[in-house]
């Protein structure tokens, strides 16, 4: 059994050398993984239907918090929202897996690991509330609001990196394409 100081899992420059040497959010063997492997397509498939499920959810909350009407639609929406997070959390783990040799915490991805685990915490708090009648519908739904909130901040985080990541790749294929004499 090894042990592990909490601060190795804390990404920086010197663990990993794609932060030294330039390549950006993949190296060329993660990003050929990543090109390979089916996870990475269930994770664009997951990730807007879950988009679209909080969106509805969203409404569905607000509206029954605003009125007080449509408490059961609301409730029935985020416990659907929240086994779609489950769905893309488990199968976001395997894909970073393959791609990155780890379940959750690699390098690349800590900070929204990080995040994704107390969005997790907060839909998780919800359910709890929801099963054990746990302080009545009204705070169940704004702890549903809490973990919607912080699933914006988290979602934002993938989608800064995912656009980060394309412009690293298309910066890199312009400067092989551009060839010698661009740098004349």
């Amino acid at each position: 059994m090894t042990s592990h100081r909490s601060t190795d899992m804390i990404p920086n420059a010197a663990s990993s050398g794609r932060r030294l040497s330039g390549e950006g959010l993949y190296t060329a063997e993660e990003r050929k993984r990543r090109d390979a492997t089916g996870w990475t397509m269930v994770q664009g498939v997951l990730a807007p239907v879950q988009f679209l499920v909080f969106l509805v959810s969203l409404t569905l909350v607000l509206h029954a918090l605003s009125t007080g009407e449509g408490y059961a639609l609301a409730t029935a929406s985020v416990v659907v929202k929240t086994c779609v997070l489950y769905a893309i959390m488990v199968t976001g783990s395997i894909w970073e897996k393959v791609v990155f040799g780890r379940y959750l915490f690699a390098p690349a991805f800590f900070w929204e690991d990080a995040v994704s685990m107390v969005v997790i915490a907060l839909h998780t708090a919800y359910l709890a509330l929801l099963v054990f009648h746990a302080d009545g519908v009204h705070l169940q739904l704004i702890v549903a609001l809490a973990a919607y909130a912080t699933y914006v901040v988290n979602a934002g985080q993938f989608v800064f990196k995912l656009r980060a990541a394309r412009k690293q790749e298309e910066a890199a294929r312009r400067a092989t394409t551009a060839g010698p004499e661009a740098f004349a």
